[in-house]
């Protein structure tokens, strides 16, 4: 038997004064043998392991025994394992948190913490376990934490307040993107517009010079037969011959000033602005400023661009051209029903010269109209001043290049707009 009666005589009997979670210490003498068979195995485990070895176990109740085999005595330790957790380490609440951990060894457990019982737990979810093996040899024991999570569990509240909030965020995010675009949009649409009037200033201009200069022309000439005529027959008008005179003058002066005026309002050569220009990004471009139209219209343009095509051009007047020509097509498609309406952009490349179509399947074009289409001053509608088409064919020709229209063989107009590649490119 292993002796006892030394009492707190001894040293060891101190060790539960300073260490609460050992609830008793025994020690064997070399006379004497253990009362339990399980300490006298852990002995010698201990003994062959050289380090201490586990003995009598009842983790039920809660506690555990340690056995450390020494010459000439041995001892054993009765270990409490609820003092031995570190509970003010501990990372939850042991009375309210739902995890259940247990410690658990050769099919006996104790419940350090109780969580939700097995009976407790819900049959729909989530459950989660975490397993980890305590690092000391001498006890081998399996911590088991286990948690189950149900939908009635699951913090509802915040998660609705955080969708809302991300919900918010993003709405808030596509309408800042939304007024960035729609004031891009404007400001494009705002430079093109200017370009655009200024050009028709000048094709306003350039036609009025023109429609003045003939009958100033006429003038000049008749005057001129006058002077002849005069001239021959009675010899003695001087008076006559003298305010010809000063009317073809001023005929001639008048003719400078619309020559002048025609000089000064014409565009200026701009050929040297030419440069390489992808042909699709011009529509795109002008896709993107009529997107309000088009959904207004409910109209899906179709672009096929099947290859890269490069046109030597101006940019602008090339954004001009295309833009017009679509908003034409897109006004045509106001005469059909909303569900019948298609408009397709082509971008193509043929004969070195690359070439962007608009298609519409609207009314078409009059054949009495067809021949007058591109005429300066010629609308068919009523507010119009029929400089768009006029515009659009003096640019294009600017440019080196042609625009046509037609017909399309079922319904519809055709525009094409060619220009000329740019060199050593596609």
């Amino acid at each position: 038997m292993p002796d006892s009666s030394s009492g707190a005589s001894s040293p060891e009997q101190r060790l539960p004064v300073l260490y609460p979670q050992i609830l008793s210490v025994q020690r064997r003498d070399p006379d004497q043998r253990w009362n339990d068979p399980q300490l006298t195995q852990a002995e010698t485990r201990s003994r062959q392991a050289r380090r201490a070895a586990l003995g009598g176990l009842d983790l039920p109740a809660g506690r555990y025994q340690v056995v450390l085999a020494a010459t000439p005595t041995s001892y054993a330790l009765t270990i409490d394992v609820r003092a031995m957790v570190p509970w003010s380490e501990w990372p939850m609440q042991a009375d309210t948190s739902p995890v259940r951990v247990t410690l658990e060894h050769e099919g006996q457990r104790y419940v350090v913490q109780p969580g939700a019982a097995l009976d407790e737990r819900p049959t729909r979810g989530w459950h989660f376990a975490f397993h980890k093996l305590l690092a000391a040899e001498s006890q081998p024991f399996d911590v088991v934490a286990t948690l189950s999570v149900g939908w009635g569990q699951l913090p509802w509240g915040l998660m609705l307040a955080w969708v809302l909030g991300v919900t918010a965020l993003l709405a808030a995010l596509h309408h800042l993107q939304r007024q960035r675009s729609a004031r891009r949009r404007a400001e494009e649409l705002l430079r093109l517009g200017q370009v655009a009037r200024l050009n028709t200033l000048g094709e306003l201009a350039a036609g009025m010079a023109h429609e003045l200069n003939q009958p100033l022309t006429a003038v000049l000439a008749n005057t001129q037969a006058a002077q002849r005529l005069l001239n021959e027959d009675p010899p003695e008008l001087a008076t006559a011959r003298s305010a010809m005179l000063q009317a073809a003058a001023q005929a001639r002066r008048a003719a400078e000033v619309v020559g002048r005026l025609r000089q000064t309002v014409e565009r200026p050569d701009r050929s040297g602005q030419h440069q390489p220009v992808a042909a699709v990004e011009a529509v795109r471009r002008a896709l993107y400023l009529l997107e309000p139209e088009c959904q207004r219209r409910d109209v899906v343009p179709v672009l096929d661009a099947a290859q890269a095509v490069t046109v030597l051009a101006d940019p602008v007047a090339l954004d001009q051209i295309v833009h017009n020509l679509i908003l034409n097509a897109l006004q045509a498609l106001e005469q059909v029903p909303a569900a019948q309406r298609r408009l397709t952009l082509t971008v193509s490349a043929k004969d070195r010269r690359g070439e962007i179509t608009v298609a519409d399947n609207g009314p078409g074009i009059p054949p009495e109209v067809l021949p007058r289409l591109f005429e300066p001053f010629y609308s068919t509608r009523k507010d119009g001043l029929g400089l768009g088409l006029s515009l659009c064919e003096t640019l294009a020709n600017g440019m080196g290049g042609t625009l046509d229209a037609a017909n399309a063989p079922e319904r519809g107009a055709v525009f094409r707009l060619q220009l000329p590649l740019a060199e050593g490119l596609p």
